[in-house]
């Protein structure tokens, strides 16, 4: 057995000094075979992540107690409000009567989940971190933010009650 690896490691030597190309062929195959299954494994690594953002995601509670703010959440037992915005902007805030800490919001054909955040000012303020979304809410309108560009997404945003309350103040 000794006899034969002492042969193998000769006649490797031999080939690797004189430099033919045989060796030279069959070292660069194997390292291109090595990165060929390197290359391989990266796409399905991809398409199993496409597959499983292409699969809808579940449908999370309403309740306080869900943690993934990407995930529509259900709507059944909620209250709705339409709010009108300047610009022509329109979206619905649902409420659920026992968890006053979350809300859903239809912004751009798509319903966000957001968490109430604590104020000093008492305006109730509602984020999801994730998406970016900012919801300010004051008696006589709400403000609808995009935290991660840092910009106005709706103004003036008011409900019926809002409007309602803005046609019947006097004007000053």
């Amino acid at each position: 057995m000794k006899k034969q690896l002492t042969a193998i490691a000769l006649l490797g030597a031999l080939f690797a000094a004189a430099g033919l190309p045989a060796a030279q062929a069959q070292t660069a195959s194997t390292q291109t075979a090595a990165k060929k299954k390197a290359v391989k494994k990266a796409p399905a690594k991809k398409a199993a992540a496409a597959a499983a953002a292409a699969v809808p995601a579940a449908k999370m509670p309403f309740s306080s107690d869900a943690e993934d703010d990407d995930s529509e959440p259900e709507l059944g037992g909620t209250l709705s409000a339409d709010f009108n915005c300047e610009l022509g902007h329109k979206l619905t805030i649902w409420k659920n009567a026992d968890d006053d800490k979350h809300i859903a919001l239809r912004w751009n054909k798509r319903i966000h989940r957001l968490t109430r955040v604590a104020t000093t000012t008492g305006a109730n303020r509602f984020e999801n971190r994730k998406v970016g979304l900012v919801w300010i809410g004051i008696p006589a309108k709400g403000l609808l933010l995009d935290s991660k560009k840092g910009q106005q997404l709706a103004n003036e945003c008011k409900n019926v009650e809002q409007q309602a309350a803005t046609a019947a103040a006097p004007n000053s």
